[in-house]
Order: structure tokens, then sequence, then C-alpha cells
């Protein structure tokens, strides 16, 4: 498909083209308020009022068309147009971050403002400057006007609301996955290495077992933990990303304790591994007592007691 370049429209052109940009641009303000609306109603509530506004200026540019050129307006779109700025749809940004979509209507109007003074500077034609001027001025208006209702709308306890959903969807959708990955990779695969280590004494064979151990438990309870759970209901977010921060974090926790096999020395690798089982095992038991509300010393005491009995496992089952 053929795109044409902006400074080759005319004005009636440029201004259909404004007035198919401010449709888009309010649909997807929007699109945000309703996906935003259960969990973050305050911010919802900002790009409603985004989407009137861009609403309002869509209606004034087709007033100023009609009276311009007449009641048809061609439809001409972003897509059509070289260079012409593109908007991800929001369905393909979900789960909605409150972050994410603020940035990202900054720069809708950033990016479309400096689009037409740069456009303006192009014209050569004194009328479809002044119009680009204009509407890039507009889009400034847009900037200050999300300004003002972020601060109006989102109070100190609306915030604090929103702060409070923001860190339960981060438990969800990173947290929960990533201390399951974690779990599983540091005391899993402590048995199998710990077993090979005593009965091989031999840090390379060590290694190997342990490098497998990490990665087949990882890439286990990567799709175990994509497939259990496609988010829809439950509200923990995208499935593929839950299974690669799971997956991750099991192939992590596994690497840990067997990376000190890479020294020759079977003794030394071995206290070194022992070392590192304990710094993981603290880590565990700090991220439950930190993100899941899990007493610390009561968190300490359950991943220290399932650890050492893994290991003891492990050694015993090597030493027989």
């Amino acid at each position: 498909m053929s795109h044409r370049r902006f400074a080759d429209l005319s004005e009636k052109e440029v201004l259909a083209l404004a007035i198919a940009s401010e449709e888009e641009d309010g649909r997807i303000y929007a699109d945000l308020a309703e996906g935003l609306r259960e969990t973050y109603p305050a911010t919802a509530h900002i790009f409603e009022a985004m989407a009137a506004e861009e609403n309002t200026h869509r209606r004034d540019l087709i007033d100023l068309f009609v009276k311009r050129f007449g009641t048809h307006i061609p439809l001409i779109r972003r897509s059509d147009i070289k260079g012409f700025l593109t908007r991800k749809p929001v369905w393909q940004i979900r789960p909605l971050g409150l972050d994410a979509v603020r940035e990202l209507a900054r720069e809708m109007e950033y990016e479309t403002r400096r689009f037409y003074l740069r456009a303006a500077g192009r014209a050569t034609d004194a009328g479809t400057r002044k119009l680009l001027g204009d509407l890039a001025e507009a889009e400034r208006g847009h900037e200050l006007t999300a300004d003002r209702l972020e601060s109006s709308t989102l109070t100190p306890d609306a915030r604090a609301v929103e702060e409070a959903a923001r860190r339960r969807m981060f438990v969800l959708q990173v947290v929960q996955p990533g201390l399951a990955g974690l779990m599983d990779g540091s005391v899993s695969t402590l048995a199998p290495l710990f077993a090979a280590a005593f009965a091989t004494q031999n840090s390379w064979e060590t290694f190997l077992v342990g490098l497998a151990a990490a990665i087949g438990a990882g890439i286990s309870m990567g799709f175990a933990e994509a497939l259990s759970d496609d988010g829809s209901l439950t509200g923990r977010g995208g499935p593929w990303l839950r299974g690669f921060v799971c997956g991750a974090m099991t192939a992590l926790g596994g690497l840990g304790h067997t990376l000190p096999y890479l020294i020759a020395d079977f003794w030394t690798a071995t206290g070194l591994a022992i070392a590192v089982v304990v710094a993981e095992l603290a880590a565990i038991a700090w991220i439950r007592w930190k993100y899941m509300d899990t007493p610390l010393l009561s968190a300490a005491f359950q991943v220290v007691l399932g650890g050492a009995l893994v290991f003891a496992a492990g050694v015993l089952i090597g030493s027989g």
C-alpha cells in the first residue's frame, strides 16, 4: 500500500486527517478508562474527561471543516500518511498499569504536537501553516489539561487506594510466580545436586547434574505456571509473562548453588554451594515477609526447615 507524504496534503485533507486523529485518540482514552475502571477508578475518571476533551475538539474541527469545505469529510487515517504517528491498540498493552497508561497519554499529546509543529515548518501555504500551528497549540492544551485533571482527581486518598491496588497487582503478577519459582528452584534441586556431589565427589559431574536439574525445573515450572491460569478471571496478568517469571526464577534458584561447582576443588565448591543455599533460603524468607505478609520468623523457620530436610535427603542418598 502506498503512503502519501504529510507535506503533500491539501488544507482540506489535513483537516480531515486531524478529525480522524482526534476521534482515534478519544477512543483510546475511552478504552483506557474502561480498562482501568474496576481497579483504578480515579485514574479512569481522568481518561474519561480526556476522552470528552478530544470529542469536543473533534466537533470543533468538524464545524470548521463543514464551514470551509462542505459536509463530505474524506476518510484519511494516520496509517495512510507516511511518517505519521500510530497508536498501539489498548488491548496489546494489557494488563493496564498506572505508570504505563499515564506515560502513554503524555506521549500521545506530546508526539502529536511535535508532529504538527514539524509539519507546519515544512508547509509553504500560509493557511496550512496556521492550521497546523493551531492544532499543535491545541495538543499543548491537552497536556496541560491532563496535568490539571491528575492533580484535581487523584487526591491523597485516591492515590493511596490506587497504590494499594498497584501493589496487589504486582504481587499477583510478578511476586507470586517469581517466589514459587525461586522456592522450587532453590529447594527441589538441592536433593539431586548434593546427592550427585557426595556420590561422585567430582565438581564437574556435580555441576552437570545441577545444570540439568535447574534448566529442566525452569522449563517445567514455566510451562506449568503459564498453562495453569490465563488470568482473565483471577487478574493475575498474562500467562506467558507469569510463566517466564516463574521459569526464570526457578532456573536461577537452581543455578545459584550449582555454579560453585565450576571450582575444581570439590570441598571448596561444596562449602561455597552450602553458603549460597543459606543466602537463597534467607532471600525466600525475606520475600515472603515483605510481600506475602508472613511473619519473618515463621517464614524463616518454614523455609529453613524445608530446605534442611531436602538437603539432608540429598546428602544421605549420595553418601549411601
